[in-house]
């Protein structure tokens, strides 16, 4: 999954609602990248990757691109 925010502050409210969602859920969360820096935050959630980003470094790094080709997946009914 990859998102983005106008601000630091909006980055970090976006990454802590995951982290408290995933908390609340019981659910593991491996590991997080990149909150010291606040320009790009990685969360791994095993099946699930979160990118969230700054606009400016989306823009500059372009994932979407480099997953052009991977299959796009319906996430329906993991949002209950």
């Amino acid at each position: 999954m990859i998102c983005s925010a106008n601000s630091e502050r909006q980055i970090n409210a976006i990454t802590e609602e995951i982290l408290d969602k995933e908390e609340e859920s019981n659910y593991e969360v491996r590991r997080v990248e990149g909150k010291e820096g606040g320009k790009w935050i990685l969360i791994d959630l095993g099946d699930v990757i979160v990118h969230v980003f700054h606009a400016p470094e989306r823009s500059f790094y372009n994932l979407e691109k480099l997953w052009s080709d991977a299959p796009l997946v319906d996430l329906t009914d993991w949002l209950d």
